[in-house]
């Protein structure tokens, strides 16, 4: 028998990388609506901001114009495609009742994230997990928002001090959680996250095998392209 360790988050997150990116196109409000559908119980996306200050999501945040691709830094909201949605536009379609990741690829977009969600009501900051690699980042936005999680997005490998001195210093910051490829985890590690009062966060899970060997090990939140793989796996658990 397999002894499972305790998360401190009960159940997991589940979070739609990009919506339901196995099942429609990515980051569109589509693909959004489905993955909470299948039962996602959170969704992820990358957050830009526009030239005239319009939070949108998309992946890479380059749009081709002919042989050219632009920043969307560059571009105001009306001269994107048609198939990326703003973050208002998300909680319109979707409301605010699920956790929602987002990688601010871009620092300046935080002003605008925030915004939306406060207007957006129903507890939708509280429910934000803002992303980043970059401590000195993070502890910046701590000072803009008591309510919304803040992630340190990184790999084992780019943390030269160890795991137990950055959990230390996410304690010391008031950075919420770790997210990491589920290949660095072990129960070990979660167990020294829990330890330190820090929350555990695992991604590109995109088998079952995968997502329960991670959820036994006491993770807090999963991040997975097959949201219905990743649905019966938390309910398996």
């Amino acid at each position: 028998m397999v002894t499972s360790l305790p998360s401190l988050r009960m159940p997991p997150v589940g979070f739609a990388h990009r919506g339901a990116r196995a099942h429609a196109p990515e980051n569109t409000i589509e693909a959004f609506k489905l993955a909470l559908r299948l039962g996602a119980t959170g969704l992820e996306s990358d957050v830009w901001v526009t030239a005239d200050g319009v939070a949108v999501l998309d992946h890479d945040g380059l749009i081709r114009r002919g042989l050219r691709r632009r920043p969307i830094a560059e571009l105001r909201r009306a001269d994107l495609p048609p198939h990326i949605p703003t973050l208002a536009e998300l909680y319109e379609a979707c409301g605010t009742d699920y956790e929602l990741s987002l990688d601010l690829k871009d620092p300046r977009a935080l002003d605008a994230v925030l915004a939306v969600a406060r207007e957006a009501g129903g507890g939708a900051e509280e429910r934000l997990w803002l992303c980043h690699d970059d401590l000195d980042v993070l502890a910046g936005w701590r000072r803009r928002t008591d309510a919304a999680r803040l992630v340190d997005s990184t790999r084992k490998r780019r943390v030269p001090e160890g795991l137990e001195r950055r959990a230390a210093r996410l304690q010391e910051l008031g950075v919420d959680a770790l997210n990491m490829h589920h290949s660095d985890w072990s129960g070990g590690l979660t167990t020294l996250l829990h330890r330190f009062g820090r929350l555990a966060l695992a991604w590109d899970l995109q088998h079952v095998h995968d997502l329960l060997g991670v959820l036994r090990m006491g993770i807090d939140g999963v991040y997975s392209d097959h949201v219905d793989r990743m649905v019966d796996a938390l309910a398996g658990y």
